[in-house]
């Protein structure tokens, strides 16, 4: 939504006027931040600076919906919005590889990420997943822009982007947002590592439950699209060992899956098929980022 405003007349009053495209007085809860201007549970952010009439863009803060951002001070969670622009991530699209520069970092609202890692001949394993709990681009926190992994949209949905410069400079001022990605990332290192035990010594099974709950977990339903294609892929083996663990977990009446739409059926005993790592990895997110 845009808005234009004189740059005469007051900023904050004009913007805080504005609510559904009709007047209001000024509200008791508007607040100024820079250039930037906070009321009616949304942000008011200046999209064109140059003489003359001012556009400004709306954000609503009601659809803010990632922990990390959800973590932050108010003043350090708006500042951060100002600077990121809401995009639709489509299923199979790439958004990094490894060894290349990355150009933006992304916080997950719908959407959830796979991290893979790539060994020449082969189509690489899971490593690692990012839905709304986490972010793609933590080691900008260390200063690096290179990516480690390469990252594809397991799930699509909505995200919030933030281009490496910007976040760059939202780091150097921020704290508590360093601090939130430093914890975050000693979760990454910590899945991955997990992950690495949990595909060398655990069974196919065990280890396709806990796929499907962290997978639950980011959907934030019960039901979501999944091809034994993908689940083979990501777990690095054959495509007739997912289909045998699936069909178990359906004979057990754990999950329901026809035709590629996956659904849970009993979530405490999909966790009781699980291999431990799915609840070291829950233990260790809530120890740092609760």
């Amino acid at each position: 939504m845009l808005f234009q405003a004189s740059w005469g007349a007051s900023i904050k009053s004009a913007l805080c006027a504005l609510a559904d495209g009709q007047p209001r007085p000024l509200a008791a809860n508007c607040c100024h931040h820079r250039d930037i201007v906070f009321a009616n549970n949304a942000i008011f952010i200046p999209a064109r600076a140059a003489d003359g009439p001012a556009i400004y863009r709306r954000i609503s803060l009601g659809t803010v919906e990632n922990h990390l951002i959800e973590l932050l001070p108010r003043k350090d969670r708006l500042h951060l919005l100002s600077v990121s622009e809401p995009v639709e991530l489509v299923l199979g699209e790439v958004l990094c590889e490894p060894g290349n520069a990355i150009r933006h970092v992304y916080f997950p609202t719908e959407a959830s990420i796979s991290l893979v890692a790539r060994i020449e001949g082969s189509p690489g394993v899971e490593v690692g997943m990012v839905g709304r709990e986490g972010m793609l681009g933590v080691q900008m926190a260390l200063g690096v822009a290179t990516a480690p992994v390469h990252a594809v949209v397991q799930s699509p949905g909505a995200a919030r982007r933030i281009g490496v410069n910007d976040f760059r400079g939202e780091l150097a001022h921020s704290p508590a947002l360093l601090r939130a990605m430093h914890h975050y990332l000693y979760v990454r290192m910590a899945q991955m590592a997990t992950s690495a035990a949990c595909l060398r010594f655990h069974l196919i099974g065990p280890r396709l439950a806990r796929w499907l709950l962290m997978s639950q977990d980011r959907a934030h339903s019960d039901s979501f699209r999944v091809t034994h294609e993908f689940l083979a892929a990501m777990l690095g083996v054959r495509r007739e060992g997912i289909t045998a663990a699936a069909s178990a977990l359906q004979r057990s009446g754990l999950i329901e899956y026809r035709r590629g739409n996956l659904k849970v059926l009993d979530r405490l005993g999909l966790e009781a098929a699980a291999c431990g790592c799915y609840a070291v990895e829950r233990q260790v997110y809530a120890a740092l980022l609760c």
